[in-house]
């Protein structure tokens, strides 16, 4: 782990200001936060890799490498989407306006609260869903954060959306995962395909070794381009609460950049004011003039100018995509097609990860890819179902695994990779041999510490968010 030194990190930082025991303190989160990822890679991503070991597509000694990378590439290539919706779960506005050690408290309950209770999970080999753990701990801070403080805590309308991706993930990846056994099973004539390999040398022909390998390498890619952003995201919360002048928004969008944004919505903006009056449009041309203000105040170094700053930009974004959407404000293509180029420009303004945090985040997934792995794999590969996985199981839940979690990312929300493919994999076991063919205490081991996530972890968080409050 010489990789995450201070040595090595806090160069990028730049000059750090903070007093000696919160600088200590700031240096613990950061470890957490890799502790967190390099948990996160053997803990979920040995789901990526059970099927083409249990296969035998490929050794372990040639999967987990492979699947590491991967996952390393997912997170480099997989944008800010998700990360900074798990940034929006929490009080990010009132944390900028309170002292450092607020922010300190949030995030050591957050990060440890979710280390302790996936490698609970991992040491007893119960596939468990580090998103799940994750965001409990993050309402479980918010909760703690609202009890002391008085102040919203915790974004219950993203929590909502965020929850319902969580749930609604393992029943899709159960349905389509069953019904594409099916298909399988009436379409194909291959009977290699539903081959149940035995023996060390019995392994797939190879096109059915490329088919799962193929698809172990698409499930470790977008494993990485959503859980891997998760870390991102708690990493950008660690910046933004210690030192947010410098964090809260991306100082590397020059003035000129946005206020060539500001320009282009005005202009507009002005076509639309000169045709009669909207209100709507009005509130959209008073906050330009005001973000242009709040841009030629703001200042690196002072919180409250930052902090205005980035509450103009976003309330900005808010409303010229409110403009595009709303039906009474007449927009041609081209006009709409502005508009939203503006609005993506300046959300680059406070949307953002330093590529430096990406990396970071990149090899502490990868790297715990590769260690660890075994106790999860061994539980999906001989534990969810009666009877070794055949190769097209193991194909159709990674298939399903790997559009669930693609198409989540795209739509900027976390799911759960452990969910997902387990879930995959129990509806390929019952396509293939109905409810008698999965193992019922593995089953119901799963479905305890998938009910017991959310709860144990919000009190956990909670508890611990009391605990560093009295020391910090």
């Amino acid at each position: 782990m010489h990789f995450f030194t201070p040595a090595v990190i806090l160069p990028f930082i730049g000059q750090v200001d903070l007093s000696g025991s919160l600088l200590i303190v700031f240096l613990l989160c950061i470890l957490a936060v890799i502790g967190f990822e390099f948990v996160n890679g053997f803990h979920d991503t040995a789901n990526a890799v059970a099927t083409v070991i249990y296969t035998k597509a490929l050794k372990p000694v040639y999967a987990i490498p492979w699947s590491g990378t991967w996952n390393f590439l997912g997170v480099c290539l997989g944008g800010v989407t998700v990360a900074m919706g798990i940034l929006k779960l929490v009080p990010l506005d009132n944390l900028m306006t309170l002292p450092v050690s607020v922010g300190a408290c949030l995030v050591l309950s957050v990060l440890l609260s979710s280390i302790i209770w996936n490698l609970g999970t991992w040491y007893l080999g119960i596939p468990c869903s580090s998103s799940h753990t994750m965001i409990g701990s993050m309402i479980g801070g918010g909760l703690a954060f609202t009890w002391f403080y008085n102040g919203p805590g915790v974004n219950w309308e993203k929590a909502g959306e965020i929850g319902s991706s969580l749930i609604l993930s393992p029943l899709i990846g159960f349905g389509a995962a069953a019904l594409l056994m099916l298909f399988l099973k009436h379409v194909t004539k291959s009977h290699a395909l539903f081959h149940i390999p035995s023996g060390e040398n019995d392994r797939p022909p190879v096109l059915i070794r490329l088919l799962l390998v193929t698809t172990c390498t698409l499930v470790s890619f977008f494993h990485g381009s959503n859980d891997g952003q998760k870390g991102v995201g708690l990493f950008m919360l660690i910046l933004i609460a210690f030192m947010p002048a410098r964090f809260a928004v991306n100082h590397r969008v020059s003035n000129d950049k946005v206020m060539a944004a500001l320009n282009q919505t005005q202009q507009v903006i002005d076509t639309k004011l000169s045709a009669g009056k909207n209100h709507i449009v009005t509130e959209l041309a008073t906050a330009i003039s005001q973000t242009k203000q709040s841009l030629a105040e703001k200042n690196e170094k002072e919180v409250a100018k930052t902090y205005h700053y980035r509450k103009q930009v976003e309330g900005l974004v808010k409303k010229i995509r409110a403009v595009i959407k709303d039906k009474q404000v007449p927009l041609n293509q081209q006009e709409k097609e502005t508009l939203t180029s503006a609005a993506g420009q300046l959300e680059q303004v406070t949307d953002f990860a330093p590529v430096w945090v990406i990396a970071i985040i990149s090899l502490s997934l990868g790297i715990g890819t590769m260690i660890g792995w075994k106790r999860i794999v061994v539980t999906i590969g001989e534990k969810i179902g009666n009877e070794h996985l055949n190769y097209a199981q193991g194909a159709t839940s990674e298939i399903v695994a790997a559009s669930t979690i693609g198409l989540s990312t795209g739509f900027g929300l976390p799911v759960s990779t452990t969910h997902v493919l387990s879930s995959g994999i129990a509806g390929a076991m019952v396509a293939s041999g109905g409810k008698g063919n999965l193992n019922n205490k593995t089953l119901k081991n799963i479905a305890l510490a998938w009910v017991l996530t959310l709860p144990v972890a919000i009190i956990l968080a909670f508890l611990l968010f009391m605990l560093f409050h009295l020391f910090i």
